[in-house]
């Protein structure tokens, strides 16, 4: 089997009046980059790359740079692939756009040597510790009007509560965008409205210097925070550092960290004690697990970062599947030892129109599909209808 086309789509959904704020930017639309690699046996694989900004860069990369190096290669050999691209491409591409392009293309290669022989990517990836994982809610963005806060927080908490009552164990709830003080009332009139059986999980997209940052993780303490992810920006090593000696709750980080040689330092330096990579931007499969043993062996956590369309989320379940207890217990608890997966409760056409089905939030959790390779089939129709042309 070899592989004989590679295709780039472009997606695109404009918002419009859904239009939501983190803390660094406005989100005006949904969009991702997917990949469709075909053999000449007729076995097509999907990937998906190119989360945090234009995926143009991604495109342009794979179908000038790295296509033309992969017809007529055995797709069933994506770890060498991986290595040889890594290689070609290590002197001007340890980061960034050149991940990410070899992230859609590791991803889709997986999803086709999986089909080439009738089993999920977890099957082929050694084996899965679980068939259902548990969902946490990304939600309570901030809006349009978020400076009108006194007003908004009745909003807040009816949103807030809906989480609860759908049936999530986790909330993640943003922050970083208002002052400490504003932000620490937001979080307050959350965890009124979830009640305190509801693990909350807070996500600054790294607004804060260190020292604001352990301002307020000190702050939030009482309200059992149960992680601040990425308290500081991405390049500021001994920040992290700092926060996670100086601030009483659990720093996680690394969606925008890239490769097992990012995070050997983000981990190795005792950044973090939760690592987030997103198996769209760190380089895949293959570089998701050498980051998961490099973990494994500093006693971190490895709780994959998703975001994207339904491709991204597939991807993400089948290597959660994959992911060990750690540390290993005859009870498992979900996110003290036991992996979660995000599931943003935005309006994302794109991971839930995109597919042939949806997935399902059912007693708190999604069940990992059982399907040969990503365990996923893409509806043309929807492709089309999100395409940018």
């Amino acid at each position: 089997m070899k592989i004989r086309k590679i295709q780039s789509f472009i997606l695109r959904v404009p918002l419009g009046d859904k239009l939501f704020y983190s803390s660094q930017a406005a989100f005006p639309e949904r969009n991702s980059y997917l990949v469709r690699i075909e053999t000449d046996t007729g076995l097509v694989g999907w990937g998906e790359g190119g989360q945090y900004g234009p995926p143009e860069p991604v495109a342009t990369c794979i179908d000038r740079v790295l296509a033309p190096k992969l017809i007529g290669r055995d797709p069933t050999e994506p770890v060498r692939i991986w290595e040889e691209l890594y290689n070609f491409s290590r002197d001007f591409g340890q980061k960034g756009t050149y991940i990410e392009a070899m992230s859609a293309i590791d991803i889709a290669l997986w999803d086709i040597a999986g089909q080439a022989v009738g089993q999920p990517v977890w099957k082929m990836l050694g084996g899965r510790f679980r068939e259902s994982v548990a969902a946490y809610a990304t939600g309570c963005y901030y809006p349009q009007d978020f400076s009108r806060l006194p007003v908004l927080l009745d909003a807040l908490e009816t949103e807030a509560a809906g989480y609860a009552e759908a049936g999530f164990e986790f909330l993640k709830v943003k922050i970083g965008l208002l002052s400490l003080k504003d932000d620490f009332e937001r979080l307050s009139v959350i965890r009124r409205a979830v009640g305190p059986q509801i693990g909350m999980l807070v996500d600054a997209n790294h607004a804060y210097n260190a020292s604001s940052a352990i301002r307020m993780g000190h702050m939030m303490a009482p309200l059992d925070v149960r992680f601040f992810e990425e308290p500081v920006v991405p390049e500021d090593k001994a920040g992290y550092r700092r926060v996670r000696q100086e601030n009483p709750i659990p720093v996680a980080g690394g969606e925008c960290e890239f490769t097992r040689y990012g995070f050997a330092e983000l981990i190795g330096t005792g950044c973090v004690d939760i690592a987030q990579p997103d198996l769209a931007v760190c380089g895949g499969f293959t570089a998701l697990h050498q980051i998961l043993a490099f973990a494994s062996t500093h006693g971190v956590t490895v709780i994959p970062h998703v975001w994207g369309s339904g491709i991204a989320v597939a991807a993400a379940l089948q290597a959660i599947a994959t992911i060990p207890l750690i540390p290993h217990t005859a009870n498992p608890v979900p996110l003290q030892n036991e992996p979660v997966i995000e599931f943003d409760r935005k309006h994302n056409p794109l991971r839930d129109d995109l597919l042939e089905h949806e997935f399902k939030l059912e007693n708190g959790r999604i069940a990992i599909p059982d399907g040969p390779g990503l365990g996923v089939t893409v509806k043309e129709s929807a492709l089309e209808q999100f395409l940018d042309r």
